[in-house]
Formats: structure tokens, C-alpha cells, sequence
């Protein structure tokens, strides 16, 4: 399955947000500086997953803050509880 994400690299608070089933906006503390943002929104996203980030690529947008992952399809349904948000 592919996800957008609208990447906001150099953040003080990391998170990842959920905007509908196939968005999400991802805030990592690192620069956008030799795929160190990118490594970090993987990282992000697997920890929001809870999957390996080897299961995560990069589809599009290496240099754009507007990214094309793709995630195993069994994600497809998934949808963070407001209890387990607090957990992030």
C-alpha cells in the first residue's frame, strides 16, 4: 500500500500524525541533509507501525517534503486509538 506524508524535517517535537487512512504528517528533529531527515521519518514511521523500517521504502519525493512510502498492505485498516497516541 502507498502513504503520503508531508515531511517536517529540523522540528523540535518528533510525531507522527494521521490525516486519513493513506496521509500522514511526519516531524522529525533531524535536517533534511544527506538522507538523514528521510532515515528519520522511516524510523518514525516504523516505531508509529510498530513493523521493521526495513519493511518501509521510499517510493517518491527523496528531496521533497511531500513523500510516496510504501507499507505492507496489512496496514491498510490500521487506525491509532486516542489512547495509544499518547504513547508516541
Amino acid at each position: 500500500m502507498k502513504i503520503k506524508v508531508v515531511a517536517k524535517p529540523k522540528k523540535k517535537r518528533e510525531y507522527v500524525e494521521q490525516l486519513s487512512s493513506k496521509e500522514y504528517i511526519v516531524s522529525v528533529s533531524e535536517p533534511p541533509v544527506e538522507g538523514r531527515a528521510n532515515s528519520a521519518i522511516v524510523k518514525a514511521l516504523a516505531a508509529y507501525f510498530k513493523i521493521s523500517p526495513s519493511l518501509i521504502i521510499l517510493v517518491s519525493g527523496q528531496t521533497s517534503k511531500i513523500k510516496f512510502f510504501e507499507v505492507p498492505d496489512a496496514l491498510a485498516d490500521f487506525e491509532i486509538l486516542p489512547k495509544q497516541k499518547q504513547l508516541l
